[in-house]
């Protein structure tokens, strides 16, 4: 199994200090917030973007991609039942893509709550056709920088579009692109009332990159759940894709959240082959 390790949870370290630890958990994939490098993506100069991925290289991490795609920029919207806002940000999908494209990444996550939240007077089902008009529009960024946008279904705590993985397989299938695949994230299924090794069965042929974390926000291994059924379904599905560890509590420290993570994982897989039992 590939496991990486979202940067944002290095918060304020220096991205070479991040790049080195993450290397030394065991980690071979780091995902990047492009909020961690500038603003807007469009900010982020060549200069940086090369500097960046051969900071990875450097340490042996291949750059998985972005997630949080949105987050903390203002003027994009996925839903908005404005045409000219749903063209900038279809533009600036794109933007993103490129972005990916030069760091070395194949992933875009499009998680991004807070820029895809219904809207006062706009109904779900129009929150899908706004949103498919979006990525529609951005499609051929996509294929041109052979990035895939992976939409990610995400729990009623973080908001009210896309709550399920059905929901957001619908939506991929609205918009009928190669290049638009679905991502899971345990916390997110958690609120499901399907169990998640279930879930990971049920789309395993339209998965294309996958979030650890437990259902309290922090690292896998850090709550109530049992990832060696989860290990076990992507296994069995012939998942080919990164495991990425992404946590939302901080208190345990940087340092605990990337090593213990990890360290469960492993574990849980070694389980999973037959290797042993976690501890």
């Amino acid at each position: 199994m590939k496991w990486a390790i979202c940067n944002e949870t290095f918060q304020d370290w220096p991205i070479e200090r991040a790049f080195r630890f993450a290397a030394e958990c065991g980690y071979r994939g780091v995902e990047i917030a492009p909020f961690t490098l500038g603003k807007y993506a469009h900010d982020i100069e060549p200069v940086q973007r090369e500097s960046v991925r051969r900071l990875a290289e450097a340490e042996g991490l291949e750059v998985v991609g972005l997630h949080w795609l949105l987050a903390f920029t203002h003027g994009y919207y996925l839903t908005s039942p404005d045409a000219e806002v749903r063209r900038a940000t279809a533009e600036y999908l794109g933007e993103l893509a490129r972005l990916c494209r030069d760091l070395g990444g194949k992933i875009l996550v499009l998680g991004s709550p807070k820029q895809r939240n219904l809207l006062p007077g706009v109904s779900h089902q129009q929150a899908m056709r706004y949103a498919a008009d979006v990525i529609r529009r951005a499609a051929q960024a996509l294929v041109d920088c052979q990035v895939l946008l992976a939409i990610e279904p995400l729990g009623p705590e973080e908001g009210d579009f896309l709550n399920t993985a059905a929901l957001a397989v619908e939506l991929i299938d609205m918009i009928d692109c190669p290049a638009v695949a679905l991502h899971l994230d345990v916390k997110a299924m958690a609120s499901e009332t399907i169990p998640i090794p279930d879930l990971i069965r049920q789309y395993a042929g339209r998965t294309v990159h996958f979030h650890a974390n437990d259902a309290n926000r922090r690292g896998p291994g850090m709550g109530q759940i049992d990832f060696v059924p989860i290990l076990q379904a992507l296994k069995e599905t012939g998942y080919q894709g990164w495991v990425s560890v992404e946590v939302f509590d901080y208190s345990p420290g940087v340092e605990a959240l990337a090593r213990d993570s990890i360290a469960y994982l492993q574990k849980c897989w070694s389980v999973v082959c037959g290797e042993g039992a976690p501890g």
